[in-house]
């Protein structure tokens, strides 16, 4: 019994240090992952913006859509890993969302050329580079890990 104890008291010695650190690390993936959200919001400010200050120019709303097709599947695996690795704080994807749309803005806010930074930012939105596989790609490819496993 005494051997029992002692070796039960042996592997949690040796199991609860790495059990701290893969709390840690989860904790930080969530993080990353809540980014794939922060993105969304970047994408969808700054196309509803532009949009309303080109004179409604289609364009906007068109990448924005295309933009959401693309990645609405790494939006729904970054949500199902977060609920699998324990859930989010709550009120941290808001939070994510607020600081995305809070950082586009003050870009444009600080472009010397609203109407360029517009036409760059659209390019940016059309042409993938602000799709999270771009983006995000070692918290993706960590989601995509841990989702297969």
């Amino acid at each position: 019994m005494r051997k029992t104890a002692a070796l039960a008291v042996a592997f949690l010695g040796l199991v609860a240090p790495a059990l701290a650190q893969n709390d840690t690390e989860n904790t930080a993936l969530i993080g990353e992952l809540m980014a794939f959200h922060g993105s969304q919001a970047i994408v969808n400010v700054m196309t509803t913006h532009c949009y309303e200050t080109t004179g409604l120019d289609g364009s906007y709303k068109l990448a924005a859509e295309n933009w959401y097709l693309r990645n609405i599947g790494f939006l729904d695996l970054a949500d199902r890993v977060i609920t699998r690795l324990g859930g989010g704080a709550e009120g941290q994807q808001k939070a994510a969302e607020t600081y995305g749309g809070t950082q586009i803005m003050t870009a444009y806010n600080q472009a010397g050329d609203k109407g360029s930074f517009c036409r760059a930012f659209l390019e940016q939105v059309e042409t993938g580079a602000l799709d999270i596989d771009r983006q995000l790609p070692a918290a993706l490819k960590r989601a995509q890990e841990i989702s297969a496993s």
